[in-house]
């Protein structure tokens, strides 16, 4: 009987390990910044230029031919701002 009381134990110690970041925004989200008009321009440029930089890594070495329609079209959008 103790055997299991062990090892249940260390199953709930496990289980709560892995999903200790889940169960830390269930029960405390984070809240929602406040930036400023300049901060929120910074933020999504770099956003913009992440996704830029992500397409153009899964370009390789063929070019725009390793491109989906959608990444392609995506890319215009995002290199038109």
């Amino acid at each position: 009987m103790s055997e299991f009381l062990i090892l249940g134990i260390i199953l709930v110690v496990v289980l709560w390990f892995f999903n200790k970041d889940r169960i830390k925004n269930r029960f405390y989200p984070e809240k929602p910044k406040n930036l400023t008009i300049d901060q929120q321009f910074n933020s999504d440029k770099r956003e913009r230029e992440k996704e830029i930089d992500r397409l153009l890594s899964k370009m390789g070495k063929n070019g725009i031919n390793d491109l989906s329609a959608k990444d392609r079209k995506r890319l215009d959008e995002l290199s038109k701002h």
